[in-house]
């Protein structure tokens, strides 16, 4: 199994998830906002939040589109939400300063300067950027971790773009992700995950998340997803086309906790547990006498059963064996029975 790390926080399958508090364009543009995003963050036990930078004039031309989750033109909103270069810089400085992890999805070339300019440990290519491959390959170009989300690409472009990060020897992982806002959770399709695992062998895989509840990340970590993204907001009041599908600081300690707990509750295999032997001790029957047997007297249904605690001799297992043989010595009726008081001549 592949695996890399993060500003020093190790990702893949030996380790807990990496939960990453989206807190994307929810700050609407103010640097007030997106501090106190990180505050709450990190008072919920993150460890990482990430933001996304636009550089509008290199991300696309002047347009009047739509988003689904919005009232307003992709245009009006990246200008509206955008952060100067310098207030990234500072907004990277107080995450690391929080002791946090600090990444961003580059929008554009452009974008991608401005965050390696700051030395960003990684980068988050977004799932519209899955199939453009210029952006990818400048971006595998700087030679550190990507994490590359897949939404609305068939597994033929993510196979392109993995081709791209191979080449350039690029440690990444790959996010299954959903391009609907909110995302039904029929339409979330967590069993892309094992596709994803099958056709890129030992790659981490994580799900990037939005739909309106936990439960499919949650569930995306018993299947063995290592990242796991969700949209963050402190208040779910707050203006925004993301806001509805955001988690708020409750949730997000929750998904932190949970995902945790799954993580140690994965795999293993079926089997019998030195620490539960305490409870066999009191679980687990064993072959008891149920009233006084005479020496020579032939074992049945009528003089031994099979009753609690577990601490005999002979379980209650080896009952249709113990049945018809004789008493080697007489019993006392209520003791558990031992092998060297049976007759096996």
């Amino acid at each position: 199994m592949r695996e890399f790390d993060i500003a020093g926080r190790k990702v893949g399958a030996n380790h807990p998830p990496l939960v990453l508090a989206e807190i994307g364009i929810n700050h609407e543009g103010s640097l007030e906002k997106a501090v106190r995003m990180v505050d709450d963050a990190a008072a919920a036990g993150c460890e990482c939040v990430k933001f996304q930078t636009h550089v509008i004039e290199d991300e696309m031309i002047p347009n009047d589109v739509i988003p689904g989750n919005a009232k307003e033109s992709i245009w009006d909103i990246m200008k509206r939400c955008a952060l100067t270069a310098a207030e990234e810089a500072e907004l990277k400085r107080y995450v690391e300063g929080k002791g946090l992890i600090f990444l961003s999805t580059p929008f554009s070339r452009a974008a991608a300067v401005q965050l390696e300019k700051l030395d960003v440990p990684a980068y988050k290519i977004g799932s519209g950027e899955c199939n453009n491959y210029p952006l990818v390959e400048h971006i595998a170009r700087y030679g550190k971790p990507v994490i590359l989300s897949t939404g609305m690409n068939p597994m033929e472009n993510i196979a392109r773009s993995v081709a791209i990060l191979e080449k350039h020897d690029v440690p990444f992982a790959l996010m299954h992700c959903t391009s609907i806002y909110p995302t039904p959770y029929d339409k979330v399709r967590l069993g892309a995950l094992a596709e994803l695992q099958a056709a890129f062998p030992g790659v981490p895989v994580g799900l990037s998340d939005h739909s309106l509840s936990n439960y499919p990340c949650l569930g995306a970590v018993a299947l063995g997803a290592s990242l796991l993204e969700r949209h963050f907001t402190s208040d779910k009041g707050w203006p925004g086309p993301d806001i509805e599908i955001s988690m708020d600081p409750a949730e997000l300690k929750q998904l932190i906790e949970g995902s945790r707990a799954i993580f140690q509750a994965r795999g293993g295999k079926k089997g019998v547990l030195p620490e539960e032997q305490p409870t066999i001790d009191f679980a687990y029957a064993c072959i008891v006498t149920i009233r006084d047997i005479a020496a020579g007297e032939t074992f049945s249904y009528d003089n031994i059963w099979v009753k609690r605690p577990g601490t005999g001799e002979i379980k209650a297992e080896h009952f249709e064996t113990v049945l018809g043989k004789k008493a080697k010595v007489a019993l006392k009726a209520d003791r558990q029975l031992a092998w060297e008081q049976i007759d096996n001549g």
